[in-house]
């Protein structure tokens, strides 16, 4: 009998081994090596932003949002009922007494194609309105606050929540599902979080379904989840901007990976956004398409089977149909993610790096904006201000953070955060459409 029970603890050893190998291949591809830091050997941003006039800009941006919808991300759900459905309130005495915990519900959308998704709002006593960051999170709102009563995603009660596995967090950072509302508070902001794929799942499949659902008579269907994921943080603004205990000309949105990508796409739509974290976006949010350095275009649609053993999957489904017809020849996309990251100007929007995450490009991250910055000074911001890709400056209107490590939130990402935000809510940045 001994024999069995050593085989069957080998054997979970060697699954363990595979999920925490798989999911460390699919967001760093092992980290094991170092993003470069030269740039200027590296190709120029194409097409080349032309605008030399900031009415010149604004004459085309309808038009590249367009050409964006058509082939990169499909288009933004316009017209979509929002309801909030229920707020109640689960913790009165949060962090010793000094803020409150509420779990708010959200529908989007009407009749059999109506999502709804569970909100966590974390808000400090303050004696005026305070700032707010809307975050994406990987886990659920059990994660966020672990030992809250609040809800899962599958409706069931978070007291059965057990906690992120420790290898994932050695993997992903400390906060990749943790919030470190204490240090949130300190510095006087509200905090609310919410699971994307409680609102549009993350499956292949699934979400296209889903989706599709969601079209009606005057309604706008997104064709890919980042879009979906995108309006996502508008829902949750339309459900909160009447409580007078939030600041509404200082709300932030903020994700990480994927939802990095979704938090910039929420913001070129929805000037109420006051500033953005988009932290390790990569592909798809702000490395350059055209980069064959680390996960690319087409390892993101196509998957990639590292080692000749693990199979992983693309994620088609974040994007526009008509992106996949270009994940073998990105070199004719129309656009590349310079547009993407000017089309969020003038909105404050920080860039968030790993130096070993070359998984997610921070080289062609860094001259994407670059590029962007043209954008950023036509609205009469500083832009980029910063001499090189070690050089954060979070007082910068666009601002690249890099720090050592890799695809992950740590106690070093978070300072950068609430530096950032601090310098574009806090001390007088213009808030877009203000």
């Amino acid at each position: 009998m001994g024999w069995i029970v050593t085989t069957l603890k080998w054997l979970v050893q060697i699954v363990a081994g595979l999920v925490g190998l798989t999911l460390l291949t699919n967001c760093t591809m092992l980290g094991l090596n170092y993003a470069s830091l030269e740039v200027d050997n590296k190709p120029d941003a194409r097409p080349e932003i032309a605008a030399t006039t900031l009415a010149e800009w604004d004459a085309g941006r309808d038009a590249l949002i367009e050409t964006f919808e058509e082939v990169v991300y499909g288009p933004w759900p316009e017209g979509q009922a929002v309801e909030l459905v229920s707020r109640k309130l689960v913790d009165a005495e949060l962090v010793g007494g000094r803020g409150t915990l509420e779990e708010l519900i959200v529908r989007v959308g009407s009749g059999e194609g109506a999502r709804s998704f569970h909100v966590a709002l974390a808000l400090p006593d303050a004696a005026q309105p305070v700032p707010l960051i809307i975050s994406q999170t990987f886990s659920s709102n059990c994660g966020a606050f672990p030992g809250a009563p609040l809800t899962a995603p599958d409706g069931s009660d978070c007291a059965d929540y057990e906690g992120i596995p420790g290898f994932v967090e050695t993997i992903f950072g400390e906060f990749i599902a943790l919030v470190p509302i204490d240090q949130y508070f300190d510095r006087g902001y509200g905090y609310a979080t919410w699971q994307a794929g409680e609102f549009i799942p993350d499956r292949q499949g699934e979400a296209q379904a889903i989706m599709n659902a969601m079209a009606g008579e005057g309604v706008t269907a997104p064709t890919g989840a980042l879009s979906g994921w995108g309006y996502g943080f508008s829902a949750v603004i339309d459900a909160i901007e009447t409580d007078e205990a939030i600041n509404r000309d200082q709300i932030a949105v903020m994700g990480h990976s994927r939802h990095a990508k979704s938090a910039m796409v929420a913001a070129i739509y929805d000037r109420r956004i006051a500033a953005v974290v988009s932290h390790q976006s990569g592909f798809g949010g702000a490395a350059s398409s055209r980069s064959d350095t680390g996960e690319t275009v087409e390892r993101m649609i196509e998957g990639v089977r590292p080692f000749g053993v693990l199979d992983m999957e693309g994620y088609p489904h974040w994007f526009a149909p008509a992106f996949s017809d270009y994940a073998e020849r990105t070199e004719d996309l129309p656009v590349d993610q310079h547009q993407f990251i000017a089309l969020v100007a003038p909105t404050p929007m920080l860039l968030g790096n790993g130096r070993r995450d070359v998984w997610s490009d921070p080289n062609s991250t860094y001259r994407m904006a670059e590029a962007a910055d043209r954008v950023y000074e036509l609205y009469g911001t500083d832009g980029l201000d910063q001499a090189g890709m070690q050089d954060f400056n979070p007082a910068a209107s666009l601002s690249y953070f890099l720090r050592p490590g890799g695809h992950s939130i740590t106690q070093r990402d978070v300072d950068a955060f609430l530096a950032f935000l601090d310098a574009a809510m806090l001390q007088g940045n213009d808030v877009p459409g203000g």
